[in-house]
């Protein structure tokens, strides 16, 4: 299983989410060959980052349509 890190680029508030520069969370996807394309590249990677901000923050990402590499950055740990 790999481990990735989800970080936002840069303070917004978009849709009436404000996400702050600097938060990120740890999700573990798939196998070890699993990349930071698996990540937003699928509909169980969104999944998974969008929970882990619901949990860890409290925040709906989805609803900021923020899931994606223009509003994050993704590395594998």
């Amino acid at each position: 299983m790999a481990l990735f890190r989800v970080t936002v680029k840069a303070s917004r508030s978009i849709n009436g989410v404000r996400l702050e520069k600097g938060m990120s969370v740890e999700v573990a996807k798939g196998t070890n060959t699993a990349t930071t394309a698996d990540v937003f590249g699928t509909t169980d990677g969104k999944k998974l980052v969008a929970n882990a901000f619901m949990t860890k923050y409290g925040i709906d990402v989805v609803k900021a349509n923020a899931l994606s590499k223009i509003y994050m950055d993704v590395e594998k740990i």
